[in-house]
């Protein structure tokens, strides 16, 4: 029995862990790689392994760099199960498309403009191939995913449908507890449920994004979303929130609107510019098994927590391209949140020059990434290959982080402490790994290691 850690080693994006017991191999997340364009698309498309030798996926959550490289595996034989839960697979059947479009769209537009572009790494036809072969599993419920290993979804409390994932491997006489911890949600999650208390287990694999910082208090939101929307109001610019499509929007949609039953909120169009926020807040809609106690009393009284009268929905080209034209004050809320592709490029591409613009960014930028870039102070930044002068006001936010810190993440793994052997760290960037390190150490956590791109451990 033994784990490979293929992506998100050292770094954050691109989640892949191979599992191999009894004979078979199984994947924890399929995830794409986000970072420099030309390193990101070769890393994606080149996969650390022969797809056809994996016997099945289990998923944790549908954001992208999780989920993104499922069509890609498929393409190139992957005929195995994938199990995830209802939620992650009725998110996964938007974004997954919409990732494909993406693909197609950046590329068509870089060829418009005499620029290189490659070639997509799949279509919607492998999304569709894709999706035949989703499997949903309920929390909680363990169940058969191959002979010898046998598995449970915990929920993340990350976005809806997230999970952690346990394991039950079976050589002979011996079994092993695995526990893989996906991404880990806040105690107290803006909409959904907080996070399970994690199962026992021999090994665990824990996410570490966060594992050097410690978030803002909740409560700022409300105070930062108000004070932005009447700045903007004030210079009569826009607002522009680039946010994940799934998680990011919804909370943000969340507190905008109650600003608006408070009445704190100027009247000033709002507009979710992306056709997958669109449809992922509909996703969110059908599963409110899904949300919080106190999102659901607040539902009592507003059936809708995701609508009100200034707020709009766009889907077509067209009416992103008419935002372009209009003068604020507006607010545009349009993905992807890393900055790195979609409609909020050409968002920041029109009005990053603009000093009566502000860029609210939202949580954690990869390295690399023009969010990142942004997020640092950069005086000049490259947005679909052409160079723009920096005069947008850029503000951060790290209330809405949808992503445990470094106490939360603590705390979270506190139960394990006693029955674990080893804790492996994924997903983080080395001096966030370092610092959780180092604090779980102090509680007495006596082996912790972040594990090396392609690293194979006999467990």
């Amino acid at each position: 029995m033994k784990i490979t850690f293929l992506g998100a080693a050292q770094t954050v994006t691109g989640s892949m862990h191979l599992v191999e017991c009894n004979g078979y191999r199984v994947l924890l997340d399929c995830g794409l790689y986000q970072g420099r364009r030309a390193e990101a698309y070769e890393r994606n498309r080149t996969m650390p392994l022969d797809p056809r030798s994996v016997d099945a996926v289990l998923l944790s959550h549908a954001h992208i760099d999780h989920s993104g490289n499922l069509p890609t595996l498929v393409k190139r034989g992957f005929r195995g199960l994938i199990y995830a839960t209802a939620a992650t697979r009725d998110l996964c059947a938007i974004m997954l498309a919409d990732s494909a479009h993406i693909q197609a769209s950046d590329a068509q537009f870089l060829r418009k403009h005499g620029k290189d572009a490659a070639e997509p790494l799949y279509d919607l036809d492998d999304v569709a191939a894709t999706m035949e072969l989703f499997h949903a599993v309920p929390y909680r419920r363990r169940f058969i995913v191959l002979p010898g290993i046998e598995a449970a979804f915990y929920d993340a409390g990350h976005i809806l449908g997230s999970a952690g994932v346990m394991l039950w491997l079976t050589e002979g006489d011996r079994t092993i507890r695995l526990f893989f911890t996906g991404d880990v949600g806040r105690p107290l999650p803006v909409l959904l449920r907080p996070p399970d208390t994690p199962p026992h287990a021999d090994y665990v694999v824990s996410e570490s994004t966060y594992g050097g910082k410690l978030h803002e208090p909740q409560e700022k939101t409300l105070d930062v979303l108000r004070t932005l929307v009447q700045r903007i109001v004030s210079l009569r610019g826009k607002l522009i929130i680039p946010a994940f499509s799934v998680g990011r929007t919804q909370s943000v949609v969340y507190y905008l609107n109650h600003l608006h039953n408070l009445g704190e909120l100027p009247e000033v169009p709002i507009v979710v510019d992306s056709p997958l926020s669109s449809s992922a807040t509909h996703v969110y809609r059908m599963h409110p098994e899904c949300f919080n106690d106190a999102v659901r009393r607040a539902m009592l009284a507003d059936l809708d927590p995701f609508g009100f009268e200034t707020l709009r929905y766009t889907r077509s080209a067209d009416e992103s391209k008419a935002l372009n034209g209009k003068p604020g004050p507006m607010v545009i809320v349009s993905a992807s949140g890393m900055c790195e592709s979609g409609r909020i490029l050409h968002h920041l591409r029109n009005n990053i020059e603009d000093p009566t613009t502000t860029v609210l960014l939202l949580g954690f930028m990869a390295e690399h990434t023009l969010g990142r870039r942004l997020a640092d102070g950069a005086e000049r930044v490259r947005i679909l290959g052409e160079e723009f002068r920096v005069r947008a006001a850029v503000e951060t936010l790290h209330s809405l982080s949808a992503h445990a810190d470094q106490e939360e993440l603590v705390q979270y793994l506190a139960p394990l402490r006693d029955t674990a052997k080893h804790l492996f760290l994924v997903h983080g960037e080395p001096q966030a790994q370092h610092l959780l390190a180092e604090r779980l150490g102090s509680l007495g956590w006596s082996s912790v290691s972040n594990p090396a791109p392609g690293e194979t451990v006999q467990l």
